[in-house]
């Protein structure tokens, strides 16, 4: 007989979604019903952040709660090891059946990490090397480059063709889940992945054109190029970001806004579904996002960097009955953690030598002991064609109020969130500072060594040059790949 007190576990994970741009954290102008009722029935992370700003690094130490200098995994080519236990792993070990429903984005021949069933996939290809998908007009716009700025409005990308498709596939998966006698049905362990609101910004017209009428300008004007840190200045400059447009900025924002609502929409229909069909009794809901979006902060777009438009995200939890309600968190927490605590939320052991800390208790007990500390890192070799030909090693902390960036071969920046939570002041040239500077920037060099880190990329390239050839060569069989087609892609005219 199946232990029908052994709870259910819904996990949506979004793709780019910056947290501040959702109404359960303060945006007065994003429509995001769906997300606001599970925020008000739940615990709303306030201080959650991803373990990379980029796709694949933050999403594999999700999976394993282990930082990615841990794993070999900084960058999106990079394959994480089939033997590194996942929250998925110790779930079924602990006698669920995880099942995945869309998006993973993992590199290499395992298109699983622990998952025992997965439908609709991943858009993109299993190995480096063979031919990215072909955008067809909105080719370039979901990059970090001008294009996106460029190719942006009132349209329709092939990722919101993708997350309906990923919808439709929940929605059959719960119904069939209902339909199963309860006497006989085990506990499920569902996650969704949605690619919304990843570039390409483009959208419906109409909601394109309500949030063109609503919006207003970024509200972090960008600094003189002299006032900036010098790789910000170095990366906005090296994207075009200096001359971009500002219509084209306001059309992009628009749109970002537009596919943020189109994915709570989406997101809306699964919870209906969900009490519809009484699978929300025992059920923890909980959602997040791989990383942020600037979207015109600062000058700057897209993911990359560590203020906090990138590397923050919503983190929503909700349990009725057994999870407070309507309860905001202040903790500093990691993804890394996330996948730690909804371990231990279904009763399966914790992932080994992690990093990662499980703060289910601190969802019951905002006074539960909890050092308030996470760390993130990017780093890449000078290969991608977006990265400007220059290689990359960054690592953050926040500990408490205060964030450090150290930035190998620039000067580190320091912020005190507590004064200053917009990050517009750096206080690291500042020699009253320099004792929190040196501390943590030896704080962050603990254990993560950039001169190591070259020797295992350079390593690391090799490989990857070997399987990339290999993979054009051989054109090995793909798994779990939905077909996106070129002529899915459309851009409006302004005038549509």
């Amino acid at each position: 007989m199946p232990d029908e007190s052994r709870p259910n576990l819904l996990y949506i994970m979004s793709d780019q979604h910056a947290q501040h741009v959702a109404g359960c954290y303060g945006d007065a102008v994003v429509e995001t019903p769906a997300l606001d009722r599970l925020a008000a029935r739940g615990v709303v992370m306030q201080n959650a952040y991803c373990p990379s700003p980029i796709c694949v690094p933050s999403r594999m130490s999700m999976l394993t709660a282990c930082h990615p200098h841990r794993q070999d995994v900084w960058t999106n080519d990079d394959m994480l090891a089939s033997d590194r236990p996942t929250w998925l792993h110790a779930l079924g070990a602990a006698g669920y059946r995880p099942k995945l429903i869309g998006r993973l984005h993992a590199m290499g021949p395992d298109q699983l990490h622990g998952y025992a069933e997965r439908s609709v996939g991943d858009h993109s290809p299993n190995w480096p090397g063979i031919a990215r998908h072909d955008m067809g007009v909105l080719a370039q716009a979901n990059n970090p480059n001008p294009g996106s700025l460029v190719l942006s409005g009132a349209g329709q990308s092939a990722y919101e063709l993708k997350d309906r498709d990923v919808l439709d596939a929940t929605l059959a998966e719960l119904d069939r889940l209902a339909s199963i006698d309860p006497t006989g049905r085990e506990p499920f362990c569902l996650t969704v992945g949605l690619m919304l609101p990843h570039a390409p910004y483009v959208a419906a017209a109409e909601r394109v054109a309500h949030y063109l009428e609503r919006l207003g300008p970024p509200r972090l004007a960008p600094d003189r190029t002299d006032g900036l840190h010098p790789w910000i200045a170095w990366w906005r400059e090296n994207r075009g970001l200096n001359q971009a447009d500002a219509a084209d900025g306001a059309r992009a924002r628009a749109a970002y806004w537009a596919l943020v609502t189109e994915m709570d929409a989406m997101i809306g229909r699964i919870l209906d579904r969900l009490e519809e069909t009484g699978l929300n009794e025992n059920t923890l809901i909980v959602y997040s996002s791989d990383h942020g979006d600037h979207v015109g902060e600062r000058g700057l777009w897209w993911k990359h960097t560590f203020y906090d438009e990138a590397v923050k995200v919503p983190a929503i939890l909700s349990w009725p009955g057994t999870l407070p309600e309507g309860r905001r968190s202040d903790r500093v927490v990691s993804l890394m953690d996330l996948a730690q605590t909804m371990i231990e939320a279904l009763g399966g052991t914790p992932l080994p030598q992690a990093d990662g800390r499980s703060f289910l208790n601190q969802l019951h007990d905002p006074d539960a002991p909890w050092t308030d500390e996470v760390m993130a890192e990017y780093c890449t070799d000078h290969i991608p064609a977006w990265t400007g030909g220059e290689a990359v090693r960054q690592r953050m902390i926040r500990q408490g109020p205060w964030k450090l960036t150290y930035y190998r071969g620039y000067r580190p920046q320091l912020f005190n969130l507590a004064d200053d939570p917009d990050e517009v002041h750096d206080l690291a040239p500042d020699p009253a500072h320099a004792g929190v500077v040196d501390a943590m920037v030896e704080r962050v060099l603990d254990g993560w060594d950039p001169d190591e880190i070259d020797r295992r990329l350079r390593l690391r390239r090799e490989r990857k040059d070997l399987l990339g050839a290999w993979a054009r060569s051989v054109r090995p069989d793909e798994q779990y790949i939905w077909q996106l087609r070129a002529e899915m892609n459309r851009l409006d005219s302004p005038a549509d």
